[in-house]
Formats: structure tokens, sequence, C-alpha cells
């Protein structure tokens, strides 16, 4: 269960404990996160709602090492990800975090399975290895007849797909998704939804999402709001477990 008071036990997948992050603005500070406390264990489907500046895509940034905290740690099944060095930090995101963008950041030059591919030509993995990886992804989310196909030929809600079939390929320890539905329409949404759901429901991913969307909020297990850097509440959605 997600915790934010940090009274969790230390089984927690992620676990976050005094986080903060301020930035310095001429010479005023913006304290974006303040103190932070956050437990979520493995299997759950978060959601991170509030305003915009309140935070949200901050945190996600610090929980995937992609940003380093100005005090406080991240720990990730039992790694402190804020001791790391720089290049320690990037080969452990390579193989414990999936990300999800709202623009999908596929390359237009390649097709779904080179796109897919790539977080793969990382490891050590034989082509074969790769090839069967990628394969199983792109049929876990509903294209595997569309490998072949590039970006330009794919609707925005297939583009998506593929962004999150790159994301779980290496089977990461976690997906964060900053508004993975925010560039679609609401059918395109629903499908990219249904499918953030199966992967939590019955592949046991844990996923951590940024929306502003209340109808994507709902399909979380919990929706956590930020204001002004802190988490005030949590709410168990709409569509729990």
């Amino acid at each position: 269960m997600v915790q934010i008071d940090g009274r969790a036990a230390g089984e927690s997948l992620v676990r976050a404990r005094g986080l903060g992050k301020t930035y310095q603005r001429g010479g005023e500070e913006i304290h974006v996160l303040q103190g932070l406390n956050l437990d979520v264990d493995a299997g759950e489907f978060i959601a991170f709602m509030g305003p915009s500046g309140s935070g949200k895509t901050t945190l996600l940034n610090l929980l995937g090492g992609l940003d380093v905290p100005s005090e406080g740690s991240v720990t990730v099944a039992g790694d402190e990800i804020t001791r790391m060095s720089a290049r320690k930090l990037t080969t452990w995101r390579a193989r414990h975090v999936g990300f999800v963008f709202q623009m999908y950041n596929l390359i237009p030059v390649l097709t779904a399975f080179q796109n897919v591919e790539l977080p793969l030509l990382l490891t050590g993995l034989s082509k074969a290895e790769r090839r069967r990886h990628v394969e199983t992804a792109l049929t876990v989310v509903g294209l595997a007849d569309r490998m072949r196909h590039y970006p330009r030929q794919l609707s925005g809600g297939q583009e998506q797909r593929v962004g999150i079939a790159r994301a779980i390929v290496a089977d990461p320890t976690f997906l964060l998704c900053d508004e993975p539905t925010g560039d679609l329409d609401r059918k395109s949404a629903d499908e990219v939804l249904d499918l953030l759901g199966r992967l939590a429901g019955e592949h046991g991913k844990t996923i951590l999402m940024v929306t502003h969307d209340p109808l994507a909020a709902e399909r979380a297990h919990v929706v956590l709001h930020l204001e002004k850097g802190v988490l005030v509440d949590t709410v168990t959605a709409g569509r729990a477990r």
C-alpha cells in the first residue's frame, strides 16, 4: 500500500525520504518539492495529480534518476540511487526504469520494431534474443502486426503504444509515465489506459503516472495530490484492485 508519511515497512519497492528540490531563479530560491516522503509497493499503479508547477514531473524525474534532489534520498529495490555516480545511474536507469512521455519520442526513420529495440542495443543480448523481446513487447501492446510500420503510418494511439512497448521491452522494475494520454483523443487515451491497467493487473508492473486528466487518474489504484511540492492526501481510485 502507498504511504505518504514515511511509516511503511522497509519492503516498499520505491521509497523517498525527505525529498526536496530547489532551483535558483535570479536571487530567488524556488522550492519545487519539500520534505516529501513516499512508499510504493511493487505492482501499484499510482497517479499523481495537481496544478501546473506543483512538482509532479520533478518528482517523476527524481524517482527515475533523471535529476538529483537538493535534499533527501530515493531508494528503489534496495538501491539508493541518490548516492550513485552519474555513470552508474545511467546504467541503473537502463535496467530498471521504463519511461513513457506525452509526445511518444519515436524516431521517424525507424520502424516500430526498431524503435522498441533501441534500449536493448545497450545490453549484451544477441540479435535473436533482442528479436524475441521486441516481438513479445509489441504483442503485449497489441501491435504485433504493425512492427514493420513507421511512426508516420501509425495513429497517435498506436505511436504511444509503441512507446510503451519500448518502455517495457527490457522488463524494467517500474514505469514512469508523464502525461501519457495528454496528446491523444478520448478513444485512443482509453486504449492506452486500458493497456497500462493490464500491465499493472496482469503483468504486475509498478506504474507511476503524472496526469491532469481525472478520467486517466481513475484507472490508477491510488491518486496522490501534490500542492506546492507537498503531498497533501491519498485517494483510492475508482478502479482499484
